[in-house]
C-alpha cells in the first residue's frame, strides 16, 4: 500500500482536483489519498478564527461569506451530475452552517481548533463526491477516527496504526481510501491539529502506521532543488536525499517538506517521494535509508535568527555553566539552532522570539547578555564523512567575501551551517551555488 499526500495547491481548483482523481486512480494498487484542504481556506478560517477572538462578528461575517461563495463556485465547477451537485452543496451548507454557528456562541481556543478542521473536510468531501460522480470505488476515512495526539501533543503512531488497520478491516475490497491531513482527535477526545504544514505529517504517520511501500507528497514543485530557485536561477531538483539530509533541509529552510514529517517515515524505514502534481513524468526527490558518502547535496537558508552572546568571566571552568544556560532555554521551551563556546563566552541562535524577553532576563544573572537580530543561517546540507578534508575549506572559499558570524561543523555529519546577516544571504546563496555546484 502507498500513502499519497496531495497540498492545497494540488486541490485548489476544480480542475486540478480532476487531475488529483486522474494520479490516484492510474492504477490498482491501494493506496491512502491524504488531502490538505483547498488553497487559500485554512488563510482564511485562520483570520475568521482571530476576529471572532477579538469579538468582531461583523468582520468574521463578511468573510465566512466570500469563503462560502467561493465554495459556491468551486463545487459548480467540479461537479456536473445533478445528484452530485445536490451532495456537493449539502457538505457545503453542512460545514458552513457549523461556521456560522460560532458566530454566535461563546469562541474558544478548541472552537477554533473546530474550525480550523472545517478545510480538510470540506476538500475530502467533495473530492470523495466526485470520486463517487465518474465510478470510482473509493472510502472516506475520517482522521478523527484515528489520527490521535497524547498528553503532549505528540502523535501515538501505535494508536494510529491499531485504529487504521480495524478501519480498513471494515472497508476490505477497496482500494482508494481518503482522509484528512492536518486534523485529529487529542487526548481529551477534542478536536486539535498537527499544527501548519500537518498534512505534510499525517501522510508521514499514516505511512509509518501502515508501513506503507511509500508515501508520496505530491506539490507543486519537482522535488526538492539544490538551492532556492526563487534567488538562484540555475538550480536543479535532487534526485535522492537521505533521511537524515532532508530533514536538515527541511527544518533550515526548504519549503516543500514540513520539518517534523520525515521523523516517522525514518523511524519506521518507509521511503518518501517528492513529487510535482503539475508535471507527474518529473522524477522528483526520492528520501530513503540510501547514503551517498562525500556528496554536497543542497543548501537552504532560514531567516528570523536571533543571536545571544552571554559573556562572563565567571565561566573560566565553571563546573555546569552550560547546564545552565541550557535549562533557561528549556524552561521557556525555545529550541537552540547553533552554539558555540570559549572559556569566557556562549553564544547561540534561537528563531523563536516569543520568549526572549524572559530568557534575557534570567540569562543576565550569568554575565553581560548581547543580542544580534536580523539573521539568517545558511545550511549546507550532505554526506560528509568521507569528504571532511577539504570540504570546509570549499565552503569557506565560497564565502569569501560574505562576513561569516558564526560556523557550526561536526554536530552532525549531515550539516555546516554558517550565521550571516540576513541582508547577505541572497549573495551567499549564489556564491555557495556557483562555488559548491558549478566547477
Amino acid at each position: 500500500m502507498k500513502v499519497l499526500k496531495f497540498g492545497g495547491t494540488s486541490v485548489g481548483l476544480p480542475q486540478r482536483m480532476h487531475h488529483v482523481a486522474q494520479l490516484v486512480t492510474a492504477d490498482k494498487e491501494s493506496k491512502v489519498v491524504v488531502l490538505s484542504a483547498v488553497s487559500g481556506t485554512t488563510n482564511a478560517l485562520v483570520e475568521i478564527g482571530e476576529l471572532l477572538l477579538k469579538g468582531n462578528k461583523s468582520g468574521a461575517t463578511k468573510k465566512i461569506d466570500t469563503l462560502y461563495d467561493k465554495y459556491l463556485d468551486f463545487y459548480k465547477e467540479l461537479l456536473s451530475e445533478e445528484e452530485s451537485l445536490f451532495k456537493g452543496k449539502e457538505i457545503i451548507d453542512t460545514h458552513f452552517g457549523f461556521i456560522r454557528y460560532l458566530l454566535d456562541s461563546s469562541f474558544s481556543e478548541w472552537k477554533e481548533k473546530e474550525l480550523l478542521a472545517q478545510g480538510e473536510l470540506l476538500s475530502t468531501k467533495l473530492f470523495y463526491t466526485y470520486l463517487k460522480e465518474i465510478g470510482i470505488k473509493a472510502v472516506l476515512l475520517p482522521a478523527l477516527d484515528f489520527m490521535y495526539i497524547d498528553e503532549d501533543g505528540e502523535p501515538d503512531v501505535e494508536y494510529i496504526r491499531e485504529k487504521l488497520h480495524e478501519r480498513l478491516a471494515d472497508n476490505k475490497g477497496n482500494q482508494i481510501f481518503v482522509t484528512q491531513g492536518f486534523i485529529c482527535k487529542n487526548a481529551e477526545g477534542l478536536i486539535d491539529n498537527l499544527k501548519r504544514g500537518g498534512s505534510d505529517y499525517s501522510a508521514s504517520l499514516i505511512g509509518a502506521a501502515l508501513q506503507a511501500d511509500e508515501v508520496q507528497i505530491w506539490t507543486d514543485i519537482s522535488g526538492m532543488h539544490n538551492n532556492d530557485p526563487r534567488i538562484v536561477e540555475d538550480t536543479f531538483p535532487i534526485a535522492e536525499l537521505s533521511f537524515e539530509e532532508a530533514a536538515e533541509l527541511a527544518y533550515f529552510g526548504a519549503k516543500i517538506l514540513h520539518p517534523s514529517s520525515i521523523l516517522p517515515t525514518q523511524k519506521y524505514n518507509v521511503p518518501v517521494h517528492l513529487l510535482n502534481t503539475m508535471q507527474p513524468q518529473a522524477k522528483g526527490t526520492l528520501i530513503s535509508s540510501k547514503q551517498n558518502p562525500g556528496a554536497i547535496k543542497a543548501v537552504a537558508a532560514k531567516d528570523g535568527i536571533i543571536a545571544i552572546k552571554i559573556k562572563s568571566s565567571r565561566m573560566l571552568l565553571a563546573y555546569g555553566f552550560l547546564r545552565k544556560i541550557f535549562e533557561i532555554f528549556e524552561k521557556y521551551k525555545t529550541p537552540i539552532d547553533m552554539i558555540t563556546t570559549s572559556e569566557v563566552a556562549v553564544s547561540l541562535t534561537i528563531d523563536d522570539d516569543s520568549q526572549l524577553g524572559a530568557i534575557l532576563d534570567e540569562l543576565k544573572e550569568f554575565g553581560t547578555v548581547q543580542v544580534d537580530e536580523e539573521l539568517s543561517i545558511v545550511c549546507i546540507v550532505g554526506d560528509f564523512v568521507s569528504e571532511k578534508k577539504g570540504i570546509i575549506e570549499k565552503v569557506i572559499h565560497s564565502m569569501n567575501d560574505i562576513p561569516l558570524r558564526m560556523v557550526s561543523f561536526g554536530g552532525s555529519k549531515n550539516n555546516i551551517s554558517l550565521l550571516i546577516e540576513t541582508e547577505k544571504k541572497r549573495e551567499a546563496l549564489l556564491s555557495l551555488n556557483k562555488g559548491l555546484f558549478h566547477k
